[in-house]
């Protein structure tokens, strides 16, 4: 520990200064250093960006242990850095990575924890962006964004009060940015945000046109949702030549009568490159950020380098130098820039996809480890259901506090640029799948301990099954008989969903808590799927039906005996047993008597066409292909093939997909074998591609979309040849080259084929590549007539590369590195085979003329549908009667309940949203009253959108556009568009009136008693 004993005696010093005289100095914009109006300012930002897992895991990297991979310890960078502020005033850093910080506060002695805090409130520590980490933001939902800030600022305001409060997103690192990303920003109150990453055409030519800075119009629905935006003018590393850490070779700036003093040298080439830099920007402010990867473990050569840097360019001013330099922060840059009262340009779409050369597209990650994208969204599902369920049954051990932070805390890890996005090596991704999954168990023992109080099942066991996808749960693997299937709802308006269970092939009735019958049927689980070597095989067959449940319903599973099945199997004339894999054999004789069933005809006037059908939906499957040929519903009817196909790629990485050039797209072409299950409830479709690619095409009575169950693995590769794998939609539909894209799950954007909003895009050598873009919850097009669209379970890549084609890719399994620092090829194995991925879409069709809140409230349902938790019947205890909730379905139908949870010792955080857009929705107007007296509540005050500062505090500044014609006279600023609403509960229900514009969300704190 050689940096230990230094930081001792400056800590002591440093106390035994705040005990003399308490420091004058105020945090914020108050904080930030003076200006001179006549020169060049330039703001130099020492700052570390620091990963929280990529190459290393989290607690690698903040350890620094595994130095072999990357010498980084995030433990030396904060102890030195705060050693060296203390010895001038006016040395300043930034921090950003809250999950980081934490975990080092947690460690510190009481006088370093005052030393610090006297850094932060005299604004010389900063925290920027102040997110629990710094996350990506293609792959993200904005609800997992928005609690990792929530939880970021939390902790940031619990323990160092308003002065740590963040007023910069520093999003350096990611890879593409999001409009919504932008918008979250302007709603939760942060005055702009600064990036590093941008298409290198875009970037050109906004260095040629002065456009490096612009205000963002991050919402078509939200108005008065802008965001100053800026990008750094070289990546976010020091100046060349400048990088002063222990990890650069480059030259200490040498003064005093030595004979290699290379001052006059080292800021001759500072000034030049500043003054570069200078004629790209319309202020008279720059900022220099001084730092990179890990940087700072040893801060005093940093910092005495900087600080001579800074007193040498700055005596050049007696002799007419007009450059001023000093210690700044994104924050006071910004405060600078907005005093200076200049205009600025407009944009109003995102930054994807990201291409930093003419063969470099960033378009891969968006796919890259689907399982972990997959796992990533059962974390959320697990962490709304908890919080909910911990507030209903005011759950308050220190032990369920505890597991419910911890899966906070690991879904925010989880936001981070490289994990969700699939850029980490497979030792990292593997423990954040185990970090995940202690996360998830954590989160399930508390919505056991909630549900025991809130239902008749006092010593329930509420067990959760992980292995759904493929049809697995060890609760019910040896009977079903007599078991209870618990339903949690998320939701806030009561929803009706089928549910599926893991059973043997037996006869059950389903009963609901009132003792009703209800209709259900047994169906057999695709022979793929019970041939994954992995899986165990005591359950073949899946038991469904339909539950409609408010927030919380038990249905009863009782084994009855046997009666004639209802189910009938349709099979394709030439229907043969699926033989081309020798190790399935024995798994498809377990199908015998399933094949053996009676047939039933089709329902076409010839054997060309299979049709299956419910009373909502008409599928049409070609038997000469065994693909689907023809879709109708909602009144529409179209002509839709639906297929697979393959890029074969070698240049791909975890980053980037690169098509090899003059190689088309080969789609599967053999003829696909299917059988059709035809029950009351459910018709499916199972078909084998290939040896390793099957589906289930799925379609429920009274369900207004078609489930597309797809199974892809494992992938076959060679030395020379990565296969990446898609799900092609053909229609007939004129599209014209327009799409559109989810932006993080919530508003969407236009895209057009090869077009850019502010550039030509450079797409000679990766015209597909360049056409992605990031598939969160939906992608869609449309004509004059009618419109498609498709849903998926996790974020993914997606395309319309020709009129009415919608593409997604699937699976990615490639043989090389990409280049750009992961440093291992994408090969996923699983159980010591190459990754096998399951997952679903869903397709709706519709009129162009009818609304699209049918694909708003799908999405709803497919992002947060019912939790399943399983016990046994001889726990029901009928005389313990079950707790009554609050009932949200008060609400307007468009009002989300977004966040539901635990906030502090006697407060409950409650956050609201109108999830129609302006084209789809109105504004709607409630009273949420009654839910404050169903919580307990005594008062209740608005928020910004992280929970943290009172709305009626927010003073956001606001920047003018080019377009205005003039120059604003003043600074300008935002405030809430409306009056925040503060209530208490002695007051009339009028208090309690809220309104909800299309997209807007309101954030409130209910104290209770």
């Amino acid at each position: 520990m050689k940096y230990l004993s230094g930081f001792v005696l400056f800590v002591a010093a440093a106390l035994l200064l705040h005990n003399a005289r308490q420091s004058e100095a105020a945090c914020g914009y108050e904080s930030c250093p003076k200006t001179k109006s006549n020169m060049i300012n330039i703001h130099m930002v020492p700052h570390s960006h620091d990963d929280v897992g990529w190459l290393k895991t989290v607690d690698q990297y903040y350890y620094g242990h595994k130095s072999n991979i990357q010498h980084a310890g995030v433990q030396y960078i904060i102890d030195t850095v705060v050693s060296e502020l203390i010895k001038d005033p006016k040395r300043r850093f930034i921090q950003v990575e809250t999950s980081f910080f934490a975990k080092w506060w947690q460690e510190q002695p009481e006088t370093v924890k005052q030393v610090v805090k006297k850094l932060v409130n005299e604004g010389r520590f900063e925290f920027t962006g102040g997110a629990w980490s710094m996350n990506d933001e293609a792959a993200v939902n904005y609800q997992s964004v928005i609690d990792q800030f929530s939880l970021g600022l939390k902790w940031l305001d619990e323990t160092f009060g308003a002065c740590a409060r963040p007023r910069i997103g520093w999003q350096i690192d990611p890879f593409g940015h999001s409009r919504e990303q932008a918008s979250i920003f302007a709603q939760m109150g942060y005055d702009g945000e600064f990036f590093a990453r941008m298409d290198h055409r875009d970037k050109n030519n906004r260095l040629d046109n002065l456009a490096m800075e612009m205000i963002w119009d991050a919402s078509e629905s939200l108005t008065n949702d802008e965001l100053f935006t800026g990008l750094l003018y070289r990546h976010y590393s020091a100046p060349p030549g400048y990088c002063f850490d222990v990890h650069c070779g480059d030259d200490p700036i040498i003064d005093a009568k030595s004979y290699d003093n290379n001052v006059k040298s080292r800021v001759d080439d500072f000034l030049s490159y500043v003054s570069n830099v200078a004629k790209y920007y319309r202020s008279n402010h720059i900022m220099i950020p001084m730092g990179d990867d890990f940087q700072y473990e040893d801060a005093q050569v940093n910092f005495k380098n900087m600080d001579k840097l800074i007193k040498y360019v700055n005596e050049r001013q007696a002799d007419g130098s007009t450059y001023n330099l000093f210690y700044s922060t994104p924050a006071c840059y910004l405060n600078s820039v907005h005093e200076g009262l200049q205009t600025w340009p407009n944009k109003t779409d995102d930054f994807f996809p990201y291409a930093s050369d003419s063969n470099s597209f960033w378009t891969g990650y968006y796919t890259s480890r689907p399982t972990q994208k997959r796992f990533e969204r059962d974390g959320n599902h697990m962490l709304q259901t908890a919080k909910q369920l911990s507030v209903f049954a005011d759950l308050k051990s220190e032990q369920q506090k505890e597991d419910l932070d911890y899966l906070r805390q690991i879904m925010g890890v989880m936001q981070h640029h490289d994990a969700i996005t699939g850029t980490e090596k497979q030792a990292v991704s593997n423990d954040y799948d185990r970090l995940l999954y202690d996360g998830i168990i954590g989160g399930a023992s508390n919505a056991r301990d909630a549900l025991r109080v809130l239902t008749n099942l006092p010593e329930g066991e509420f067990e959760s099954c992980l292995q759904l996808n493929i049809s697995e749960c060890a609760f019910t693997q040896d009977s079903a008989d007599n078991v209870v299937v618990t339903l949690f709802n998320p939701l806030a308006q009561t929803s009706s969903q089928y549910v599926r269970v893991p059973v043997k092939e037996e006869n059950y009735q389903v009963t609901d808590e009132k003792g009703r019958l209800v209709a259900s049927e047994v169906v057999p689980v695709a022979w793929q799927v019970l041939a994954l070597e992995y899986r165990q095989n005591t359950t073949q067959h899946e038991l469904v039906f339909k539950a409609s449940v408010n927030k919380i319903a038990s249905y009863y599973i009782k084994k009855v005996d046997k009666v004639e099945s209802k189910e009938n199997v349709l099979s394709t004339a030439d229907q043969k047993p699926m033989t081309q894999l020798e190790k399935n054999l024995e798994v498809l004789k377990r199908f015998k008597k399933v094949h053996s069933m009676q047939n039933v005809e089709t329902h076409a006037d010839d054997d060309s066409e299979t049709v299956v059908q419910t009373s909502e939906i008409k599928l049409v499957i070609d038997n000469n292909t065994g693909r689907l040929k023809n879709v109708e519903m909602n009144g529409v009817s179209e002509a839709i093939d639906q297929n697979f196909a393959i890029y074969e790629t070698y240049e791909s990485g975890a980053y980037v997909f690169r098509q090899k050039e003059d190689v088309d797209l080969k789609f599967l072409e053999d003829k696909v074998e299917f059988t059709v299950y035809d029950g009351a409830l459910v018709k499916e479709v199972h078909q084998q591609f290939s040896e390793w690619i099957s589906q289930v095409i799925r379609i429920y009575e009274g369900v207004n979309r078609v489930e597309f169950e797809w199974l892809v693995g494992p992938i076959p590769t060679d030395e020379d040849t990565a296969r990446e794998i898609v799900t092609v939609f053909d229609s007939e539909i004129s599209s014209n080259g327009v799409f559109y894209t989810d932006s993080n799950g919530r508003e969407m954007i236009k895209r057009v084929k090869d077009k850019r909003e502010d550039f030509n895009p450079d797409l000679g050598r990766q015209p597909i590549s360049g056409n992605y873009y990031p598939i969160v919850s939906r992608i869609a097009l449309e004509d004059i007539n009618k419109r498609i669209a498709l849903l998926n379970d996790r974020a993914q890549g997606g395309t319309s590369m020709q009129n009415g084609q919608l593409e997604l890719m699937l699976h990615r399994r490639l043989v090389q590195d990409d280049g750009y620092g992961v440093g291992e090829a994408l090969n996923e194995q699983k159980y010591e085979k190459p990754l096998i991925a399951r997952g679903k879409v869903y397709l709706i069709l519709n009129s162009v003329e009818e609304s699209t809140k049918v694909e708003r409230l799908a999405e709803k349902e497919i992002h947060l549908p019912f939790w399943k938790f399983f016990s046994s019947h001889s726990q029901v205890n009928r005389n313990a009667a079950a707790k009554p909730l609050a009932d949200f379905n008060v609400w307007p139908q468009s009002v989300h309940l977004l966040t539901l949870e635990p906030f502090s010792e006697h407060e409950v955080l409650l956050r609201l949203e109108n999830f129609l857009d302006h084209i789809e929705g109105n504004v709607v107007s409630f009273n949420i009253r009654s839910i404050l007296d169903d919580l307990g509540g005594v008062e209740i005050r608005e928020t910004t959108l992280d929970g943290n500062m009172p709305l009626s505090e927010m003073k956001r500044m606001k920047f003018q556009h080019d377009a205005a014609g003039s120059r604003p006279k003043t600074a300008e600023f935002f405030t809430s568009q409306h009056k925040p609403l503060v209530a208490h509960k002695s007051q009339a229900d009028s208090k309690f009136s809220v309104s909800l514009k299309p997209m807007q969300i309101r954030t409130f704190i209910i104290r209770n008693e």
